[in-house]
């Protein structure tokens, strides 16, 4: 089969790939029909890695799919050929002290598709993935849609993991790129009384107000400068979603004491810090968001139920021969990209 194939920083290049077979009887072959570009997957293209997680040439990345189902393996009963579904990337075992916690996200045995060394990613033309990761999507989702899920999914789970104060609690965004947008989504999904989203992009603040309903968007600055001569109240919840040592700053400047500070951004580096002053004095709670945690059928129902339309964030579409012009937008933030989804099949 053909596959977009990572050989080197910044190179794609399109060639053959191994023919994935099915091997277990809850197997599910699917022809991939589109894969959104990730913010994780930029940082493998550009830089060779996150942290310690250095790539391993030649690799394949991407892991935001949706796919048809070509074939199944003689257990499957949840999907059957033909059927459009979206795809959880993250292959867990389900014996572990993790998974038997209800803890799949933090899984000690793991392959999530596109990370190196556990799972080539899913920029091929098909793919092979376990029945549970398969999720049928309505007859009137498109593939582009589909694909939304999975980041959709990380935005439910880290509104999720706010609890029951969410719902009346005022809230910071910071950064507007797909996942602070899937963030925005779910939380104004769940009922939040008041949501501010800040992004460095004149595109991405517009598209937060306009698109994803924000009651207030705005460069970093402005929200400080709001803030600071009362216009705005302080936030009961501060999400980080853009991996900026700056963000994290001001998130705890932004916060109420006894307030929470959610962590979904990715930073470059292997070390972040706080002014544990600040931090002390004002008894800030830190919870870190890693992945999603059973939330991509949510995702799936909330599309289907027209409660939360996420199509604004979709601003580019890809052949796939064009996977490395794809990769190269995205990295660059060119052209007012959101979310470039790129098309297989």
């Amino acid at each position: 089969m053909n596959a977009a194939i990572l050989t080197g920083i910044r190179r794609i290049e399109l060639g053959e790939w191994p023919d994935p077979q099915i091997e277990s009887d809850t197997d599910v072959l699917l022809a991939v029909r589109v894969v959104g570009v990730c913010g994780s997957d930029v940082h493998y293209y550009a830089e060779g890695g996150i942290g310690a997680t250095r790539v391993e040439y030649p690799h394949i990345i991407g892991h935001e799919i949706s796919g048809e189902v070509l074939e199944v393996g003689t257990s499957v009963t949840r999907v059957k050929p033909g059927d459009l579904v979206a795809v959880d990337p993250c292959i867990t075992c389900g014996t572990c002290g993790q998974c038997v916690a209800g803890r799949p996200q933090t899984c000690l045995d793991q392959r999530f598709r596109s990370f190196p060394g556990q799972a080539d990613g899913c920029l091929s033309e098909r793919v092979v993935m376990p029945e549970h990761c398969c999720y049928p999507v309505a007859a009137d989702m498109t593939p582009e849609q589909a694909s939304l899920c999975e980041p959709l999914s990380v935005g439910i789970y880290a509104a999720r993991l706010a609890g029951p104060v969410l719902q009346d609690a005022r809230v910071a965004i910071l950064g507007a790129g797909p996942i602070g947008l899937s963030v925005l989504l779910a939380a104004r999904a769940a009922g939040t009384h008041f949501m501010a989203v800040t992004d460095k992009l004149p595109q991405r603040i517009r598209a937060a107000a306009a698109g994803g309903g924000a009651d207030w968007s705005g460069l970093p600055q402005e929200l400080d400068a709001a803030v600071d001569s009362g216009s705005v109240e302080p936030f009961d919840l501060v999400y980080e979603c853009c991996g900026d040592q700056a963000a994290l700053d001001q998130a705890i400047d932004l916060l109420v004491p006894g307030g929470e500070l959610l962590i979904a951004g990715i930073p470059e580096g292997n070390r972040i810090s706080f002014d544990i002053n600040q931090l002390r004095r004002k008894e800030i709670r830190i919870q870190n968001v890693r992945r999603q945690n059973d939330c991509v059928q949510e995702a799936v129902q909330l599309l289907a139920d027209r409660a939360i339309d996420a199509d604004f964030m979709i601003t580019h579409h890809y052949p796939f021969e064009k996977t490395q012009e794809a990769f190269e937008l995205v990295s660059e933030y060119g052209d007012g990209v959101i979310k470039a989804m790129i098309e297989v099949s």
